[in-house]
């Protein structure tokens, strides 16, 4: 009876406590109004003032729980006043007396379901059912009691935090809840713990954060842990209720461990012929970190000369490949030193020691057979004067056998490279000569390629480029630089340059071009022009005498000699022509002996360019009207070549035989060859020899001796005029189709000189088959019986 009466205890401190009674209504009067002399007002106040009802939630008892009770001063107990209530619940989870105005809660309440109700209150005449007081709202709270127990709605949980942290490092936070009222009591109160890995994590008591407990995690140890931690309510306290959850921590890696080879040595071989970039082998170092904290770069410390290494990005591995090419002859054992470094280095961990590691890789070279080598190998560069004689010596060129000393070596020069046969080379010693002589102005440089082999193996071959440089000899006079052609005006004034001449020379001497202009000889007596040399390749001409008149002589021609500075000394001489032109006042020449030379100065420039753009627009509607005419004959040709068709035509109908006299006129047919001539082949008719239908030509052979000898002597050439004769009637006639027409007839005609393979002429006279017995079968078979009735034979079957 102990718990009835705790619950009957809070159940009457609740009543006793939340007591609602009814006051009376008070009247005031306005006194203010009064004096104005107007009634008294009366204000109603409500007679009953609400609080709130408590319930204990999780009642297990078997009465009804007593919730409150709702009384109004106005009843004196006559049963005259009825109680009603509304709302959430009333009338099934709440009922109330109507004498009393007792309210009692009829089922067992859950906090956590719902926290409070809502109702209404009602006093009405139990007479008249009329509402004595205004409906007014109360609230009926769940009292809470500590029935949940923490929750994890978010487990299991899963974390992670990097090796090696310091103790205390924060992994997650972890949070459980709980239904119970928060605000009452310390059902709600949660606190944590570990349950399961204390030894390595701890968790905030009441904070739910997960740090670390000690500070040598490894993830190459163990890279994850199971935690099982617990929360509890009532603080901790005796009686609280509790919840767990599992926490997956993950350990990540850090970059704490070093590179390290698997082996001190590795040996390779490789052919000393290997080219360049050859993988010679891989090595790889390990790491027992993981991710990015693997990645390594791979470094040469020793034999960097002839070796490089390079890192697989997929594989991590070193590929060692050879820099420049081995010879085994010279070292045929190589050591190269690989060190492995990681990429990525955490400056926290470098007290931990080197993160390098180093091998030795051992390179072995084998020995193939080589081909000469050539001395020096990237070629070479002769010089031979231009003037040279044929069979004179270039240069010399050398090459040797790497595998074996003093062993004889083949030269020779690759054609292709000197299709003029230019040059010769001895095959023993490889001194090149000339064939022909040179001329450096034609070509200034010679590259050969000279082919060097083994004397007892001609597949060992290598290749080497000779360049011969052609030295100039002065074999070239000057000359000038065009044949100049000089205007100048009649009254051109004395010492007055009229013009600057130039010269060129094909030769290229060493000190550079130095040219000397004189006046030839035949012109030493002039008294009209001289020559100014201006030390530069170039001279002036001056006149020397005050006005010229062109109608006395219009033309003038200086010859001018040039020489170049040798050796040895070459001159030539070249003639300039001076034209005496009339000019107007501003000295433009105006003609030249009766020839216009400048236009009108009347004529503007801009006169000009409209002359030039209508002779431009002529000359496009002439090349558009060309373009158009050739378009077009290109488009009547492929027209033309569209039409040009083969047009066989086959007749490959039997009919119905010489018996059917309605498909086919047999008499057309049978005069076939006798066409008649057209009227445009009249002319040339009587040159054509006369053709006869084919079976009148059949019958006079027949009659002259025989079918047999007929088919023997046939002769037929009248075949061959009767076709040229109608080929010369189709291309008279001018209604034909404009392409080849290809016809077929299959008649045989009236008889032919091949005996028939019909099966009626198979009857002989000889045979000793009996045949009479056809007669037997019907009257369908009659006239084959008669056929071959014995002794009378069918001579004229067809």
């Amino acid at each position: 009876m102990a718990p009835y009466w705790t619950v009957a205890a809070w159940t009457l401190l609740a009543a006793s406590t939340f007591f609602i009674c009814w006051c009376e209504a008070a009247r005031t009067s306005d006194s203010s109004r009064g004096e104005q002399g107007a009634s008294s007002v009366e204000r109603v106040k409500r007679g009953w003032v609400w609080n709130q009802f408590f319930v204990v939630e999780e009642y297990t008892g078997t009465e009804p729980l007593y919730v409150g009770k709702i009384h109004t001063d106005s009843d004196e107990g006559e049963g005259a006043i009825k109680y009603t209530i509304s709302g959430e619940g009333a009338g099934s989870i709440f009922i109330i007396d109507e004498l009393t105005g007792d309210i009692h809660a009829m089922e067992r309440l859950d906090r956590e379901e719902k926290a409070f109700y809502t109702l209404r209150a009602q006093a009405r005449d139990r007479l008249s059912n009329d509402p004595l007081e205004p409906e007014s709202e109360f609230v009926i709270k769940v009292q809470d009691i500590n029935d949940s127990e923490p929750k994890f709605s978010e487990g299991p949980y899963i974390g992670s935090v990097a090796e090696l942290s310091p103790i205390g490092t924060s992994v997650l936070k972890i949070t459980a809840s709980d239904a119970d009222d928060p605000s009452y009591g310390s059902s709600a109160r949660v606190v944590y713990s570990v349950l399961d890995g204390e030894k390595f994590f701890t968790v905030g008591r009441h904070t739910g954060i997960i740090m670390t407990a000690v500070a040598d995690l490894d993830r190459e140890t163990q890279d994850r842990y199971e935690l099982v931690v617990k929360a509890t309510d009532m603080a901790g306290q005796m009686g609280g209720l509790s919840g767990s959850t599992t926490v997956t921590i993950v350990i990540t890696d850090v970059n704490d461990n070093p590179p390290r080879f698997p082996q001190k040595m590795y040996q390779f071989t490789v052919s000393e012929g290997a080219a360049i970039g050859t993988p010679v082998g891989r090595v790889i170092a390990t790491d027992a970190d993981m991710g990015e904290n693997t990645d390594m770069s791979y470094l040469i410390q020793e034999g960097g000369e002839l070796f490089r290494v390079t890192t697989d990005a997929t594989t991590q591995e070193a590929v060692v490949s050879i820099k420049k090419p081995l010879d085994f002859e010279s070292k045929r054992t190589h050591n190269v030193v690989v060190e492995a470094v990681n990429k990525h280095l955490d400056p926290r961990f470098v007290d931990l020691g080197s993160f390098r590691d180093q091998t030795i890789v051992r390179v072995s070279v084998s020995d193939v057979d080589e081909p000469p080598l050539f001395q020096p190998a990237d070629g070479t560069v002769m010089e031979v004067q231009e003037d040279a004689k044929v069979g004179a010596l270039v240069g010399v060129v050398t090459a040797r056998d790497p595998d074996v000393k003093n062993k004889p070596v083949r030269f020779s020069i690759d054609h292709s490279t000197d299709w003029d046969m230019i040059f010769q080379i001895n095959p023993d010693s490889g001194a090149i000569t000339l064939e022909k002589i040179l001329d450096r102005e034609a070509a200034g440089w010679h590259n050969i390629t000279v082919k060097a082999v083994e004397a007892d193996n001609h597949t060992m071959a290598s290749h080497s480029a000779v360049s011969i440089r052609i030295l100039d000899v002065n074999d070239n006079p000057p000359e000038l630089a065009s044949p100049y052609e000089v205007f100048i005006c009649e009254d051109a004034m004395p010492g007055q340059i009229i013009h600057t001449v130039s010269v060129v020379d094909k030769d290229e001497p060493q000190s550079g071009h130095h040219f000397y202009f004189t006046l030839a000889p035949e012109a030493s007596g002039n008294r009209h022009f001289d020559l100014w040399d201006v030390q530069d390749t170039t001279a002036g001409i001056r006149t020397q005498r005050s006005g010229f008149n062109r109608h006395e002589q219009n033309v003038y021609f200086l010859p001018i000699l040039v020489g170049d500075s040798g050796p040895p000394s070459l001159s030539s001489t070249g003639t300039l022509t001076i034209h005496i032109c009339g000019c107007d006042t501003a000295g433009t020449i105006q003609s030249c002996n009766a020839t216009a030379y400048v236009m009108s100065a009347a004529l503007s420039p801009g006169a000009l360019i409209a002359l030039l753009v209508c002779m431009l627009i002529l000359i496009v509607l002439v090349l558009l009207i060309l373009t158009l005419k050739r378009h077009r004959k290109g488009q009547r040709m492929a027209e033309d070549e569209e039409d040009m068709r083969d047009n066989v035509i086959k007749y490959n109908d039997e009919g119905g035989g010489e018996q059917d006299t309605q498909a086919y006129d047999m008499s057309a047919l049978r005069n076939l060859y006798d066409f008649p001539e057209s009227k445009s082949a009249a002319a040339s008719a009587d040159s054509v020899p006369e053709i006869h239908t084919l079976p009148q030509w059949f019958q006079a052979n027949r009659l002259a001796g025989g079918a047999a000898e007929s088919c023997s002597a046939a002769d037929f050439s009248l075949f061959k005029g009767y076709i040229r004769k109608k080929v010369e009637q189709a291309d008279a006639d001018l209604s034909v189709p404009p392409y080849d027409s290809f016809q077929t007839y299959a008649f045989e005609g009236t008889s032919s000189p091949a005996l028939s393979l019909s099966s009626i002429h198979t009857l002989s006279t000889t045979s000793d088959q009996d045949f009479s017995y056809l007669s037997d079968w019907g009257p369908r078979f009659r006239q084959l019986a008669g056929y071959y009735a014995p002794g009378k034979p069918d001579e004229d079957g067809s």
